[in-house]
């Protein structure tokens, strides 16, 4: 089935060349059937390219899905037009009335920062909590689900020695989670990141149980029962040049940062970046809308509310 995206969003043609199949909204209003409604809070400043690694997983399941875009009012985004924020884009006051079958909430590059101190935090504060009782499953990306972490139940971040940057080996913790179902026993997730959160403290917390992890860059996925909140430290969405693009970013301001480990063959950055998780970010994000959002919503989706 189809993903559902508006007609001029650029992740449209994108996509079609990636034989995706893309729904606009010209052609949906022709089907009579519920679609998935997946909102996605998009928090990073690279914008357009966030929409489209999203829509892609989002898009490549036998289920029909809906996507609506969302970005705070409390920041205005430096690396997108308005333009674009105004054609495709909501804002809060837009949906807070309004019941979603999952919500995507991404990373965001303020990860040194206190979470008091983002300019959106008490926007994002208030999304979050709108988002228990409006939306059946939410997933949380990177800096995304260290502040779902933090904001729910109270679990710090840490500033790290040196960025974790790279393409990192995993292994699923629990074998009978419906989440990795189809995974090999060790997987690849790309990181990016100066933070991290800490098992010990995840495991203090009873209502939260860890799914994934990696020895490098550690714990990966974490759940609640019923899978009503997951949270993802790493990028599994990620292109296979957004890396070298942010590699290249840190060392044109000057940062000398270190080659991301696992990324270029042979640690040689003159060579193209190999590309060794879309196949099991693909099942990730499968998994986690079919068993978490696609099977356990309700079909009248004002429903949630009461769950």
């Amino acid at each position: 089935m189809p993903i559902k995206i508006p007609n001029e969003l650029p992740a449209v043609r994108t996509l079609e060349e990636e034989n995706i199949f893309v729904m606009t909204e010209t052609r949906a209003i022709t089907q009579d059937i519920r679609p998935l409604k997946i909102l996605i809070l998009n928090l990073m400043p690279t914008k357009i390219d966030t929409e489209t690694q999203l829509s892609r997983l989002l898009g490549n399941t036998p289920l029909q899905v809906e996507i609506e875009l969302m970005h705070t009012s409390t920041h205005k985004s430096k690396n997108v037009s308005e333009d674009h924020l105004l054609a495709f884009y909501k804002e809060f006051d837009d949906v807070r009335d309004r019941y979603f079958d999952g919500l995507v909430i991404t990373g965001a590059p303020v990860e040194k920062m206190e979470f008091e101190e983002v300019e959106y935090w008490d926007e994002l504060v208030e999304i979050m909590e709108w988002s228990k009782t409006h939306v059946h499953s939410t997933l949380h990306i990177c800096w995304g689900a260290q502040a779902g972490l933090y904001y729910h139940f109270g679990i710090q971040k840490h500033l790290m020695k040196e960025k974790l940057s790279g393409v990192y080996p995993h292994t699923v913790d629990y074998k009978r989670s419906i989440l990795f179902r189809g995974f090999d026993e060790t997987f690849f997730v790309p990181h990016s990141r100066y933070t991290t959160v800490l098992r010990e403290d995840i495991e203090a917390t009873p209502l939260l149980k860890v799914l994934a992890s990696s020895e490098e860059a550690g714990v990966y996925a974490v759940i609640t029962p019923g899978g009503k909140q997951v949270f993802l430290t790493g990028h599994s969405e990620y292109d296979a040049d957004t890396l070298e693009k942010e590699y290249k970013r840190d060392k044109a301001l000057g940062i000398n940062p270190k080659i991301p480990k696992n990324y270029y063959p042979g640690d040689d950055d003159t060579k193209a970046p190999m590309l060794t998780w879309r196949a099991h970010a693909t099942l990730l994000f499968t998994n986690w809308l079919n068993y978490f959002v696609y099977q356990t919503t309700p079909y009248d989706i004002a429903k949630i509310k009461d769950q």
